[in-house]
């Protein structure tokens, strides 16, 4: 894993008209991308979606939502 893969970085969203920032792991970055173009969504979409469902911190439920996606689907 490259060392820019690990920095983290704020990035500015907005969520249902409020704009925020969020902390995250460049490479959780770069697959919340891959996934918001493969689900024809834009990535600020993506996260309101994954906000609407979570109960803890937005970052690790990003983090958590790239990880279930990552999974194998049984």
């Amino acid at each position: 894993m490259s060392t820019d893969a690990t920095r983290i970085r704020k990035h500015s969203i907005v969520i249902a008209g409020h704009r925020t920032s969020v902390s995250l792991e460049d490479a959780f970055w770069t697959i919340l991308n891959e996934i918001a173009a493969a689900e024809g969504l834009s990535v600020n979409r993506l996260i309101t979606r994954i906000d609407e469902t979570r109960s803890g911190n937005l970052s690790s439920a990003l983090r958590v939502f790239v990880l279930e996606n990552a999974r194998p689907k049984a």
